[in-house]
């Protein structure tokens, strides 16, 4: 079988292992995708029976709105959702009954369609008893029968929707098994291909290396001239190498024919017919060599005795770093490394110049220390040196040094030129992979026979035929990788639109939550802070107590809120950074107010120690500055009892070590630090203090409260102010975190204020020039803290206020009720309204309205909507609109003020800051 067949055979087994492979890929995506197409279903599914629960949910809050005898104008409103929800509901079960046909599924939407018929039906009977005026009877029909109806469908609805979340679940785990078995039947087939792919290369390996040694065998145990007859090559297959055997064999026949006129041929000079029988030993050395390590060695060690020298060196040209070099690469008789060199440059030395000039040097009367020649019984220098190189069609491929103790004859010198120039050819030939066929050709041209060139040009069109072949299937498996890949990047494609989808959800599920968590907030706030300030006087220390308390655990509340939207936002790269020109003293000023009354109240020192040759301004974003420094002083104080907190600002020069690359570049480094003589921390929870919800004692026993959050936080924003946050502590002795910022000089960014807050500030100067602590310096990024500061100082707030028109558009009746109540505590009149139209359906009612506070998300027209129309009312262009949202995301401020708003404040509202800012904008 030839080589030839035996790569078809072996190319085609792996190829078919492939095809196999895709076969069974192709099978398992489409079962995934299967897969997918069912969950997707289920998901549809599982939020029918959100809707069906949230749907039960408002019905059941609103009919209790209905019996707890509400105001008149919100029984209809009430009365509305009500049915609605119902509605609603019907509308989803009927929905999942016609989509969902499982056994399981259709009797419970079956049972909730009974139950909801049955709900109407009493609903009807107890109107039926209210209209006839017995509302005894009809209340007992709706807590007992109605009720029992309401519980029962929200117990199905639930079984429902637990139905369905299990399902999802499970075809989620059905994709996930289907991929892991792809990527294992992947993995099994590469092994599979891999160790194939060996096997049949280590049997054609070994197939061609057995034939070529049967020939080396016989090649190199041919003695010519010793014997009239050569060994014959018995070759008994039909393969290539069988080919060269038959072409060995007639060469041998040739040969012998050849030492036979030689014998008649007594006139031919001995000479010659030394040399042509060395060339000829030679020429038949290199059957079976494949490697120039091996042909330099089996050279050298052939000619140098050949010639009567008794030293060789056989360097070789190669390439290093772009540069040409002779490398020693073998040696007859080398005696030590001490001796010559090993790597000679192009030029360098006898042998570099042999090189350079391809011509071969004779060196003759060599120093007694040149060189020894070593044997067994002694050692003596060489008398004759000999550089020669070895060329191809003009290029120095290698160059041999022979040292002989007699000088080399003109014969011997004739010799080495000859296979010298022959070395050459060969050594091409192994670089181009074709020695076996350029040695075999070689020694036919010796014997200039033309059965030799044709075999030559036979055996180079057999080889470019192998080439094609080779290249034709490697072309096979490149456009079978190249559908892999696409396939591949389709795969990668969908996943990345599923990670921006989540992405997506996210973010609404952050701005949603947001919104949910901050509306109910506004009025317990609102509410218990006029509790505790106890306007009325009709509430015991007790009952004034438990109001803070409630008041002091919302703000914790709104904190915690804070922290992980600041965190999320940080983590989405979504968080602004300001630059701008901070004060020293401000930052000192800041911490003092924050801080030193719980330094009293823990009887603990306070210390603030600031440099006296720092220049006192320094660029960065004041608010974050203020928020990592306000983290961790409050750890400081949080987990020291006794002793001191230290707070020092330090200016540090370039080239602390950071690893910061911005403070590497920094011109100073500005340096927070904060000392206690706390608790202190271990060495293993220095790291696990800065990650996310972790605290220094996690278990449930834990002495000290907190979220985690806040030195993650402050650990993310200090690297987006191009700073980093270090710590010391040892166990039992206290804790120092230090903040380091670089001062460098940044653009100046949003120094540009609103033209809002510049009228605000100068209506309050105008309005109260006396008052000497309003500064009228530019605003701080939330200018309500500044203008909560001012107005501290001014007592009759309530005397502002009184007689002013306010209206109020919330859909919340609980904010409505607590501004209200806020409101009136102060004398004023509120007119209040449920979404942006009906507010604009009040102000025209009400033309005498001074204010309007708004909210921004609201059903059938939203806060900002109802703004740009009331800007499009040309009564109202100047109207004073102050948003209160819940809606508290980036950009939410600007939006906003864009639509028209005067000011913007978040849910939870300040009191303090809300009659600050209406009395800037009534009194502007």
């Amino acid at each position: 079988m030839k080589f030839k067949t035996k790569l078809y055979l072996g190319f085609g087994f792996i190829l078919s292992l492939f095809i196999v492979l895709l076969v069974i890929l192709m099978m398992l995506i489409n079962q995934l995708n299967h897969n997918m197409n069912i969950t997707v279903q289920n998901y549809e599914y599982s939020k029918l029976a959100t809707t069906i629960q949230a749907s039960l949910n408002i019905y059941s809050r609103e009919s209790k709105g209905l019996v707890a005898n509400p105001p008149a104008k919100l029984v209809e409103r009430l009365e509305y959702r009500k049915n609605k929800a119902l509605d609603d509901a019907e509308h989803s079960i009927r929905t999942l009954q016609r989509l969902d046909k499982r056994e399981e599924s259709q009797e419970l939407t079956t049972e909730l369609l009974r139950l909801a018929i049955k709900l109407r039906e009493n609903e009807a009977d107890i109107k039926r008893l209210e209209d006839e005026g017995k509302k005894e009877e009809a209340m007992d029909r709706f807590w007992f029968d109605n009720w029992q109806i309401i519980d029962a469908m929200i117990l199905a609805s639930d079984e429902l929707h637990e139905i369905q979340e299990t399902s999802v679940g499970t075809e989620l785990k059905r994709s996930s098994d289907t991929y892991n078995l792809a990527l294992n039947l992947i993995i099994a087939f590469a092994i599979i291909g891999f160790l194939t792919f060996l096997f049949l290369i280590v049997l054609v390996v070994r197939s061609i290396t057995n034939n070529l040694n049967k020939v080396t065998d016989v090649m190199t145990n041919v003695e010519f001239g010793s014997k009239e007859s050569l060994p014959r090559i018995e070759m008994g297959t039909n393969d290539e190498i069988g080919a060269i055997s038959t072409a060995y064999n007639e060469m041998a026949r040739a040969i012998e024919e050849h030492t036979k006129k030689e014998k008649e041929l007594k006139n031919i000079a001995e000479e010659q017919s030394w040399l042509q029988s060395r060339i000829a030993e030679i020429a038949t050395m290199y059957s079976g060599i494949e490697q120039i390590e091996q042909l330099a060695q089996q050279f050298i060690m052939k000619l140098t005795p050949m010639v009567g020298a008794s030293y060789g060196v056989f360097y070789m040209k190669e390439y290093e770093e772009n540069e040409e070099k002779l490398v020693r690469l073998a040696s007859y008789a080398y005696s030590s490394d001490s001796i010559g060199k090993k790597v000679f440059k192009i030029g360098e030395g006898i042998v570099g110049q042999t090189a350079l000039e391809n011509n071969m040097i004779h060196l003759t009367n060599i120093p007694e220390d040149y060189i020894k020649i070593t044997s067994g019984i002694g050692e003596a220098a060489p008398k004759s040196i000999l550089t020669i190189p070895a060329a191809y069609e003009g290029e120095v491929l290698a160059v041999i040094e022979l040292a002989s103790f007699e000088s080399f004859s003109s014969m011997e010198q004739l010799l080495i030129k000859e296979v010298t120039g022959n070395i050459g050819i060969n050594i091409k030939s192994i670089s181009r992979h074709n020695q076996v066929k350029k040695l075999l050709l070689e020694s036919q041209a010796l014997t200039e026979e033309l059965q030799t060139q044709s075999e030559e040009l036979h055996l180079q069109q057999e080889e470019l035929r192998q080439v094609n072949e080779q290249l034709e299937q490697q072309y096979e498996q490149s456009e079978e990788k190249t559908r892999e890949l696409e396939e591949t990047k389709k795969v990668l494609e969908e996943q990345a639109q599923q990670l921006k989808l989540s992405s997506k959800y996210k973010s609404e599920f952050l701005a949603n939550m947001s919104h949910e968590l901050r509306t109910p907030l506004n009025s317990l706030l609102i509410l218990a802070q006029i509790l505790s300030e106890n306007g009325e006087r009709n509430l015991t220390l007790k009952q004034i107590e438990y109001a803070k308390t409630i008041f002091s655990s919302g703000n914790d509340l709104l904190h915690l809120i804070n922290d992980i939207l600041d965190l999320a936002k940080v983590e989405a790269g979504k968080m602004e950074i300001h630059f701008e020109e901070v004060k020293l003293g401000e930052i000192k000023s800041f911490v003092e107010s924050q801080f030193t009354h719980i330094a009293k109240q823990k009887n603990i020192e306070f210390i603030i120690q600031i440099d006296s040759d720092l220049p006192g301004i320094i660029w960065t974003d004041q608010h974050r500055l203020q928020q990592i420094l306000k983290n961790l002083l409050s750890n400081a104080f949080k987990f020291t009892e006794e002793g001191t907190v230290t707070f020092i600002i330090e200016r540090k020069s370039k080239g602390l070590g950071e690893s910061n690359h911005f403070l590497d570049s920094a011109e100073d480094i500005y340096a927070f630090s904060v000392k206690d003589t706390g608790v202190g921390i271990s060495p293993e929870h220095q790291t696990a203090i800065f990650e996310a919800f972790n605290q220094l004692d996690g278990t449930t026993s834990r002495k000290y409260g907190g979220t985690g959050l806040g030195l993650s936080i402050s650990k993310e924003i200090a690297e987006l102010l191009e700073g980093s946050i270090e710590v010391e502590s040892e166990k039992g002795k206290g804790t120092t975190f230090t903040l380091y910022i670089p001062n460098k000089e940044y653009r100046k960014k949003n120094r540009n204020y609103g033209v809002l807050q510049e009228v605000a500030v100068g209506s309050l100067v105008e309005s109260y020039r006396s008052v000497e602590s309003v500064d009228t310096k530019l605003l701080a990024e939330d200018e309500n803290e500044y203008l909560t500061e001012t107005f501290e100082e001014i007592d009759d707030s309530k005397e502002l206020l009184r007689g002013k028109k306010i209206l109020v558009v919330d859909d919340d009746m609980r904010n409505i009720f607590a501004i209200t109540t806020a409101l009136e505590i102060h004398d004023v009149e509120v007119v209040f309204a449920e979404n942006g139209k009906e507010g604009i359906e009040r102000l025209t009612e009400h033309p005498d309205v001074d204010l309007i506070l708004m909210d921004i998300m609201m059903p059938e027209m939203d806060g900002l909507q109802a703004i740009r129309a009331i800007r499009q009312m040309e009564d109202y262009e100047d109207m004073p609109i102050i948003v209160l949202t819940a809606k508290a995301m980036k950009d939410d401020r600007v939006q906003c003020i864009e639509a028209g708003a005067s000011d913007y404040i978040s849910k939870p509202v300040n009191l303090d800051q809300l009659f600050s800012l209406m009395w800037v904008w009534l009194y502007r």
